[in-house]
Parts: structure tokens; sequence; C-alpha cells
């Protein structure tokens, strides 16, 4: 018997004895665990009785337990009494490390460096590279302009010039009280000595020098202390270009992937469909009896978009299998606003008009019950792909900025969107690129493109030099600046796809 849940995972059926042992595990974790054990839905007093069995809680404590904890929240969502898993979600990967059931996707790489240099000795001339090893965050404020001094010209072991001997402390520090004149404030008896050629020249042994060597010792051997401390830079470096080529790979995976928006009226017992195409752009529209060949459609699809998505899949008696599924129904229920709390209830046609700027996206429930029970084909079907048109909008919207708008008034906040999945390029990333390479973009912004022609009011904006937040201010070519929140498709000029 296979378990689809850790199928798509790649790991093995967990033990849920075994995993309750694991540091940071709760009663949230647990359940998932329960899921991923048993590979199908539960409901909260089966998972309560699997917990009592394992020895975590009694089945009455943990009931009560998981009620408390809002167990529907992604990656587990609720479909009636059982709560089943999404294996696809990023945060069940996680959960799976966190709690010891898969072993790290990659090994962070470890240079092997070679032993350092002895600690410089009182008794014997600094080096440039142990001055520099001690000056690699700076030169400390507390030491004098002569101990700077005494340190530059002990290493280099010569007569210098003082914008010499300056030039070399400045290229290591931005701060520090080594001056060209300093010269003059030295007291007599001072190791360093003005040639009348006006160099700078150490002197024999003093203790002044030796006091400066220690500090400089004292100051290698903290640095190498820090050091082990935190990571290797190289080290970093490289973990970090892996992570990215890796993170570009999968998002060039997810991007290649046959997507399908399905919407359908009525929702509970659907008597017309209409599947859009996401990357052809193409509306199939079924009505009556030829729903049932909706399944048949679907098959030739990895990921299916749709507003209750899984309600909808068992309407139509289509088994979604392993496929992605997009819910584009809100992300959350409410949200508190103004000083007084005032909760707004956030639906789907409240998001479409925030991000999209479609005033009117769905046409009235009684309106479409008309059609349909006066046989007004026709009607109902350029209702619904308008329907389905405003929710291909907010999909490509939520897609671009990884995030849908939500906009009440003054109030304005955007939305995780929960179809889009971490690597998978956004908007951020494309003015990132463009930014770097100095390529302009085009970009359509306000309300939602055209259907026939999406990229008739493209017009060119200009990134500028500093870095892009979350939100960026983008300069059109008239140099009237275009809020980022607002562009509904983009791509790098020139570009002949890169739709986003």
């Amino acid at each position: 018997m296979t378990n689809p849940y850790c199928d798509a995972l790649g790991i093995a059926v967990p033990r849920l004895e075994l995993a309750a042992r694991a540091a940071g595990a709760n009663t949230y974790s647990m359940l998932i665990v329960a899921l991923l054990e048993r590979g199908e839905p539960l409901t909260l007093a089966e998972a309560a009785q699997r917990f009592e069995v394992a020895g975590i809680a009694p089945a009455g404590f943990a009931l009560a337990s998981l009620k408390r904890g809002r167990p529907a929240r992604p990656p587990i969502y609720r479909d009636g009494d059982r709560y089943a898993l999404h294996p696809h979600d990023d945060e069940v990967d996680l959960w799976a490390f966190r709690l010891g059931l898969r072993p790290p996707r990659a090994i962070a790489l470890r240079l092997v460096r070679p032993a350092p240099d002895p600690l410089p000795s009182p008794g014997e001339p600094l080096t440039v590279a142990a001055l520099s090893e001690a000056w690699r965050e700076g030169v400390p404020n507390t030491w004098s302009a002569q101990r700077i001094a005494i340190c530059v010209l002990d290493a280099h072991r010569k007569p210098m010039r003082p914008e010499d001997a300056l030039g070399f402390v400045s290229a290591r520090s931005r701060w520090q009280m080594l001056r060209a004149d300093s010269a003059q404030y030295w007291r007599s008896g001072s190791p360093v000595r003005v040639r009348a050629d006006g160099l700078w020249e150490l002197g024999g042994a003093h203790d002044a020098i030796r006091s400066a060597r220690r500090a400089v010792s004292e100051r290698v051997a903290m640095a190498r202390k820090w050091a082990a401390m935190r990571g290797d830079p190289v080290v970093i470096e490289a973990n970090t270009k892996r992570f990215e080529a890796a993170r570009a790979a999968n998002g060039e995976r997810l991007g290649r992937m046959r997507r399908v928006l399905i919407h359908a009226f009525p929702a509970a017992r659907p008597e017309a469909v209409v599947l859009v195409d996401v990357e052809r752009r193409a509306i199939t529209t079924l009505l009556g009896a030829a729903v049932a060949a909706a399944g048949e459609a679907l098959a030739n699809y990895e990921i299916i978009a749709a507003v209750g998505v899984r309600a909808l899949l068992r309407a139509l008696a289509f088994d979604p299998g392993e496929r992605r599924l997009a819910e584009l129904g809100p992300p959350q229920k409410t949200k508190q606003i103004g000083q007084r709390g005032r909760t707004l209830t956030i639906t789907t046609k409240l998001l479409v008009q925030g991000s999209c700027g479609i005033s009117r996206p769905f046409a009235d429930e009684a309106v479409l019950s008309r059609y349909l029970r006066e046989g007004e084909e026709k009607k109902l079907r350029r209702r619904l792909e308008a329907d389905a048109k405003s929710l291909f909008a907010l999909y490509q919207y939520g897609r671009l900025h990884g995030a849908v708008r939500l906009r009440w008034g003054f109030f304005e906040e955007m939305l995780p969107a929960p179809w889009v999945h971490r690597d998978e390029p956004v908007l951020y990333d494309l003015i990132r690129s463009a930014g770097k390479t100095g390529t302009p973009l085009e970009v359509v912004a306000g309300s939602a493109p055209g259907w026939e022609d999406p990229w008739s009011r493209a017009q060119r904006v200009v990134v500028g030099e500093r870095e892009p937040g979350y939100r960026a201010w983008l300069d059109d070519e008239e140099g009237f600046p275009i809020d980022s929140f607002d562009v509904q498709l983009a791509r790098l000029a020139g570009a002949e796809r890169g739709e986003r």
C-alpha cells in the first residue's frame, strides 16, 4: 500500500512514537506526523486516539489540545470533518527536517584552511600580513597616532613618506587617529623620528615598539578567535551560490508545469465549467452533459487552480492524485483594520478588486441561476468566461508578486499567495536582475491587462541604482514613478517571453 504523502516528500513512513521524542515537537507537529504516518486524511478524534496509543497524551486531553491549536492552517487543511495534508507545501518539508524525518538536502561545504602563522612576537618586527590581519575589522579607535605609525614602519622595515603610511592605514580602516601632521605632536624621545628629508623613520629598541607589537599580537589572537566562531566567508558564498542555483533550477521546473484554472457554477454541483489553460491563455467552456468530460481535460495538467479547489474536484468526481492544487480562495478569512479594530471579511472578490483593479469581477449568482434555468447558454457562457478571466488575473498577479493586494479605503496590505512556491521568481527578482544589468523592464501597470493582447499597454520602466525593496518605485520613460504593486505583467525589455 502506497503512502502518497510520504511518496511526495521522498521520505520513509514515520512512526509517531519516535517523532514525539524530537526536540521542538508540539501538538501541531505531531498532527502532521500522524497524517504522514496514515497517508490519508484524519478526523481530530482519530488523531487523538493515535496520540493515546503512542503514549503522547490521553485521547480526551489530546483532542482538546488539537482543537485549541487551530489545526486547519498550512500545510494542513480541513475537508469537512477530516484534516488532510498538502504534501507539496514547503512547511511539510521543513517540519520533516525539524523532526528528523529526513536528512539535510545538502551538506554544508567546509573549507580546510592551512595552519595560521605564529602570532607576532614582541621581540621580532611585525609583518604586513600580521598587521593586515589585526586590522581586518579596522584600526581600534583607542590606538594613538604614534602607535599606528610604529606598527606601519615596523611592518615595512624602512623609512616611509607620511602620505604613504597614511595611505596604508586608510586602505584598511575608515576611522583612525593618524594624520599627515601627527609628527609635530609626538614627544621627544618618541621611537618615530622625522628625518631631514621628511620621511618617518623608526628608531631602535624601545618600549613603545614592544608594546605596539604585543597589541598587534593580541589583536590577531582576538581576530582569529572570532573568525573561528563565525562562518567562513568563502564557505558562506559557496553555499549561497549552490542554494541559489538549486532554487533557480527548481523554479524553472515549476515554471514548465502545465497549469489550468477552473471556474464552475454552481460550485457544489457544477452544470457549467470553464477551464483556462494558463500557458496558452485558452478557454474551454463545458455546459450540461459536457461537464462530464472535465476530468479527461484536467488529466493533462500538473497544477490545478480554483476557489475551493478540493471540493470542486470532488464535485467533478476527479481524483487529483499527486497533482499540485492551487487554492485561489482568500489566504485568511478576516482582518482587523482601523483604530477601533473593525473586522473586515476577506473575499475573493475583494482581492481581485484590490489586486487587479476590476470593479465587478464576478456575476451575481442569482443572474447566473436565471441564465441556467432559462437555458440562455450564450449569456451564461459569456458571463462565466468573464468571471474566469477575473480569477486568471488574480492568479497571475499572485504569481508575479508572490502575494495579493487587499485594499479597503485607506487600508492596504499584501497577503501571501498560497499558490506561489518560494522558489518561483517574482517581480522583486526581476527588478533586482534589471537593476544589476541595467536592462529596462516592460510592464503593464494599473488594471488587469486585456485578454486578447495583454501587452498592448506595455511601457518601459527603469530601475534605480539603489537596492530595491519589496515595494519599489519604477520610473517610466517620462520620469514618472510607478508603484511596483500596480504592476500586472513584467518582463525584461526585448524578451520574447518572460510574462509574469
